[in-house]
């Protein structure tokens, strides 16, 4: 299995090392519509002189940027371009010879309509900058960051801020458990998720929601925590941590507490990734809740397709990163083709979204500027996990 995907891994690099890849079974066009491709393939870290390194195994590290190329590729296969050209160039973000800086300085980004990155700062700073002085959409696809980046209505964030999240949090326990009592619970000095939580509870003016905080240390046990809440009613406990092992021991903490009383224990977007929660038997019938953007979609011919097509090319499932390559790959390369003059405009437009809506709204971070910062995507889903199974509420 090895041997296969390094083949693979080795067919894939030496296809693309023009960095380009054009539509199949196209017809005469009067443009060409080009689109970057940007993610972290660190191919001068696997290859040397076009040859493997390491030819036993590849490091693990590439390979999220490897899946939403791949899912990129198979999503250009499956649009219709109806008399349309598309042409996808492929870069690596982390390459050491041609970085992205220097991409753009020998202007190898010029000319392109539209650019999609799965990108982190330095690039993700850099790409932005190029945007908005050429005024050319650029999709920020898997980091969920605005990066300090201020007054660029060309960029796009596919995956929400932690701010946007806590916002979602904050309006699903607003409308569901809203006479509740509520606690957030975090660690000692740190402010962030606490503050965020505050700007949003006092939007308005004034609190809506009494929302108790507890301060913890390192040690957290069932009977100290026992003893601050109050189960006279449902108790919504929030998890104000982006840290696995301070959310696991307060899981720990709430877990015997919940077996006799109502609980509800919520918390952050990366939770999904967290092992401990993700175990079986790790918290028995006792359901863990977070945010996400992106959830499991329903079968349908897309996820048909790439399932089928990624095997077929791959011999694997796709994986998360995959499925998001495909996806923005697939929604903003139509609305391109589609809304070449107004692109922006139909950036929220439910007919070209594979998998699920999006709902990008423009962020204002100071209300006096009628320019927006960014457009973000709002649209989030409360997720379950009960017995290691991830499932929307």
């Amino acid at each position: 299995m090895i041997k296969n995907n390094l083949l693979l891994f080795a067919f894939f690099v030496l296809g693309f090392s023009s960095n380009s890849y054009s539509q199949a079974h196209l017809m005469p066009a009067q443009k060409t519509f080009k689109v970057a491709i940007l993610a972290p393939l660190y191919l001068d870290s696997v290859f040397d002189e076009g040859k493997l390194k390491n030819k036993k195994s590849l490091p693990r590290f590439i390979m999220p940027g490897v899946d939403f190329v791949q899912g990129a590729m198979i999503a250009f296969d499956m649009i219709d371009v109806d008399g349309k050209k598309v042409e996808a160039r492929i870069f690596d973000s982390k390459s050491t010879k041609t970085p992205v800086s220097s991409i753009i300085r020998n202007k190898q980004l010029d000319g392109t309509d539209l650019i999609i990155g799965s990108v982190r700062d330095p690039e993700y700073s850099q790409l932005a900058s190029y945007a908005v002085r050429n005024n050319v959409p650029f999709v920020s696809a898997t980091y969920p960051n605005d990066g300090g980046i201020r007054k660029n209505p060309n960029l796009i964030i596919v995956n929400p801020t932690l701010q946007a999240n806590i916002d979602a949090i904050y309006s699903y326990i607003l409308q569901k458990h809203g006479t509740d009592n509520i606690y957030l619970v975090k660690q000692k000095n740190d402010k962030r998720i606490e503050n965020y939580f505050k700007a949003a509870n006092t939007s308005e003016g004034k609190a809506l929601l009494k929302i108790n905080t507890i301060n913890l240390d390192s040690s957290i046990s069932t009977y100290g925590l026992r003893r601050m809440l109050d189960t006279s009613k449902q108790v919504v406990i929030i998890g104000a941590s982006l840290d696995e092992t301070f959310s696991a021991k307060l899981a720990d903490a709430i877990y015997p507490i919940g077996k006799n009383n109502p609980i509800m224990y919520i918390g952050m977007p990366n939770w999904d990734g967290f092992r401990s929660f993700l175990k079986k038997d790790g918290y028995p019938d006792f359901p863990i809740y977070f945010t996400t953007s992106h959830m499991d979609v329903q079968k349908n011919q897309y996820k048909d397709y790439l399932v089928d097509q990624y095997f077929t090319k791959y011999r694997a499932k796709p994986t998360d990163v995959a499925y998001k390559g495909f996806e923005v790959a697939y929604y903003f390369t139509q609305i391109l083709l589609n809304h070449p003059q107004d692109f922006m405009e139909h950036i929220n437009d439910d007919k070209y979204a594979p998998f699920h809506k999006f709902n990008f709204r423009p962020v204002n971070l100071n209300n006096t500027d009628s320019i927006p910062d960014y457009f973000e995507n709002k649209h989030l889903f409360i997720m379950k996990i009960l017995n290691g199974e991830i499932t929307n509420l």
